[in-house]
């Protein structure tokens, strides 16, 4: 098979989440593990930093990654859903893998793949584990799909785990309470293995410092020891690390002052990296990998600017919290008039979102391109009982150029609600 028959092969064959939902979800470790065993157990082959969260995992394994790579280590990076191009999954130094080496794995694991059927996300784990062990990285990020506990990508034993905000989001898959959703979090700590956690957050707090307890494992709450400020341009920042200056006239260059938590967690699991493994990552690294993460590392859909006047952004927050951190930096942007063009998928309970959006900007309702997808008709119809108003578009694209046609130049036009609303945009 070429390339493309090799893709066409994968999305056929194996049930895929991003498309279909729950029905792809595989709730254990078995075929992961099969397909691992069936590599010669890659997972074991290589030093790991596991990070899971509700909101802000993808940010922080790329933000660790180009601090990584800004330090000369060789760096393999996992992450998910892609938003253009598989290939966006599994890199090593920034560089997406070759269309040849999923060609290459896909062949050589078909016999595998066959008996044991696994899902999409479980296999394409079991390639940026094979692709990771056979690069030889020097330290791999790798970001949890789903959950924690029961996601594919835990069967390996990562030097640090890291977890992000807890927040609502696959409920009916997670749990209903948030510690419920921080247990399945919590279940990639493993036993003496630090665990660096980004936001202490009261509700869940007790969940992690239990599982530590459990595993023994040192529990760090890294906004505890670091503290960000701003400046008036929201650019610059400073950090603060135990009240002492750490970093001066820092910029990230993942625009949106909600970065603010996923630094602090990153840079403590730098921290303690250095302290525990003796290595000697610099402030000048993190300085650098901070400034320079989307060119290092490729991340698109983070508060992303793609044009001006009218001022156009893009951001995959599609969750409760995620929505209202991205309105929160909606509000510290000037603009004369808001124009929202919004999507989602048909399994997301709206009800808490829609109460977040404002009544006041104009709405392009549209529908992301999968199975999942809530047609523009119904969701408007949803938003209407919330005051929303807007019409709908037969696509994302055509919502997409009839915000920015009716966008005065002082405006701002924001394509959100859903990872697959944003990716289907021309100009990311």
């Amino acid at each position: 098979m070429n390339y493309r028959e090799t893709l066409h092969y994968l999305y056929s064959t194996v049930p895929m989440f991003q498309r279909i939902g729950t029905a792809a979800y595989r709730a254990d470790l078995h075929n992961t593990l099969a397909l691992c065993e069936f590599l010669n157990h890659p997972q074991h082959q290589f030093p790991a930093i596991h990070v899971a969260g509700t909101n802000g995992k993808g940010s922080s394994s790329h933000l660790l990654a180009a601090i990584f790579q800004s330090a000369g280590y060789r760096t393999g990076l996992y992450t998910s859903p892609h938003l253009k191009n598989f290939t966006e999954r599994i890199r090593l130094n920034g560089q997406e893998i070759g269309q040849a080496d999923v060609v290459e794995f896909v062949e050589r694991c078909r016999p595998a793949i066959e008996a044991i059927s696994p899902s999409f996300f479980e296999l394409t784990v079991a390639m940026a584990y094979d692709f990771f062990a056979r690069q030889r990285v020097d330290i791999a990020i790798v970001e949890v799909g789903l959950g924690g506990r029961l996601d594919a990508t835990n069967v390996i034993q990562p030097l640090i785990s890291l977890i992000t905000n807890i927040s609502y989001d696959h409920q009916n898959l997670l749990g209903d309470t948030l510690p419920e959703i921080a247990f399945e979090k919590a279940g990639i700590v493993k036993v003496q293995v630090p665990v660096i956690i980004s936001q202490y957050q009261s509700e869940v707090a007790a969940v992690f410092a239990s599982k530590a307890q459990q595993t023994t494992s040192p529990i760090y709450f890294a906004d505890h020891d670091y503290r960000i400020e701003w400046q008036a341009d929201q650019i610059h920042f400073q950090v603060f690390r135990q009240g002492q200056l750490f970093l001066a006239d820092a910029v990230c260059e993942l625009k949106g002052l909600y970065q603010t938590k996923n630094i602090v967690g990153v840079l403590k699991t730098v921290e303690i990296y250095n302290e525990r493994y003796q290595k000697n990552i610099q402030p000048d690294h993190i300085r650098q990998g901070l400034a320079q993460v989307v060119a290092m590392t490729g991340l698109k859909g983070r508060w992303q600017q793609l044009g001006t006047k009218p001022l156009v952004v893009a951001d995959t927050g599609h969750n409760e919290d995620g929505i209202r951190q991205v309105l929160a930096q909606v509000s510290l942007t000037p603009h004369e008039h808001l124009h929202l063009v919004y999507g989602t998928v048909n399994d997301k309970d709206l009800s808490k979102i829609l109460t977040l959006l404002p009544s006041q900007a104009t709405y392009y309702f549209c529908c992301p391109d999968i199975p999942r997808g809530l047609t523009a008709e119904i969701l408007c119809e949803q938003a209407a009982a919330y005051q929303l108003r807007g019409a709908t578009y037969l696509s994302v694209m055509a919502a997409y150029q009839a915000a920015r046609a009716a966008a005065g130049p002082a405006d701002l036009v924001l394509v959100g609600g859903s990872t697959f609303v944003v990716a289907e945009l021309d100009d990311l």
